[in-house]
């Protein structure tokens, strides 16, 4: 029985990790989609012109995309560590595994 319950542990703990992974990297990827589409709008603006938002509208997209795949699949967002124990204690009074 010791044996089940480290591969259980275990289990939770690469599926907490994995999910945890998930969340930052959506995290990440909207910062990126402020910080390149803020520096395209300036651009744009600086030359009259609006062609900035087609771009922005296409990743957005993409950008929502990601987000429900990541969140509607884990639920929650936060910083890695959080995520991590948030996943653990979730997974643990599941019994989750996946």
């Amino acid at each position: 029985m010791n044996a089940s319950f480290d591969t259980q542990s275990l289990q939770l703990e690469q599926t907490a990790r994995r999910r945890a992974r998930a969340k930052l990297g959506w995290c990440i990827h909207a910062l990126v989609f402020i910080a390149v589409n803020t520096l395209l709008t300036l651009i744009a603006a600086s030359q009259g012109r609006g062609w900035a938002l087609y771009p922005a509208m296409g990743w957005a997209l993409g950008l929502a995309i990601h987000g429900v795949v990541v969140f509607l699949k884990t639920g929650g967002a936060g910083l890695q560590q959080r995520l991590l124990q948030s996943e653990r204690r979730r997974l643990q009074t599941q019994g989750d595994a996946c």
